[in-house]
């Protein structure tokens, strides 16, 4: 049954428009803005579990990317910490890493779990986020962590 389920996640997000665009810096999903996460506030997903968009004058440059929070203690939270912030994956649909390849995400489709913040794909053809809750956790971090080492190389 997971073989089906993968296969036609892949099938179905080959064809899919949220291909990613290329970009300069391919372990990060974002496009020519440099706003990460598409300005939701990563403090937010962890900290508050869920998906807030973050506003102009609270925000961080870390890496290259600009992330967006909703008040100066989240924006002080992430600049103590960043990397206890940053999404798995680069940003990238969780899934699709698990799958190998990278694709863009909805920023309301997310799994906060083990203090780690997991992204995923939606369209009306494939719900990613369903996908990965129907699956063994471990087995799916395991194998998406060993493709991200090899995807975030490649546009």
């Amino acid at each position: 049954m997971r073989h089906y389920i993968l296969s036609a996640f892949i099938l179905i997000t080959i064809t899919s428009i949220f291909l990613i665009a290329k970009d300069k810096n391919p372990a990060y999903n974002s496009d020519d803005s440099k706003i990460a996460l598409q300005g939701y506030s990563p403090v937010s997903y962890l900290d508050l579990g869920i998906a807030q968009r973050g506003v102009k004058a609270f925000k961080s440059t870390y890496d290259g990317l600009n992330y967006y929070f909703t008040s100066a203690e989240q924006q002080a939270a992430f600049d103590a910490n960043p990397a206890k912030y940053l999404p798995q994956y680069g940003g990238f649909c969780s899934f699709g890493v698990y799958a190998g390849a990278k694709f863009r995400v909805d920023p309301n489709k997310f799994v906060v779990t083990g203090g780690k913040l997991y992204l995923f794909l939606y369209d009306l053809e494939v719900d990613a986020q369903q996908l990965w809750l129907a699956g063994e956790h471990s087995e799916l971090v395991a194998m998406a962590d060993k493709n991200w080492k090899q995807l975030k190389q490649r546009h």
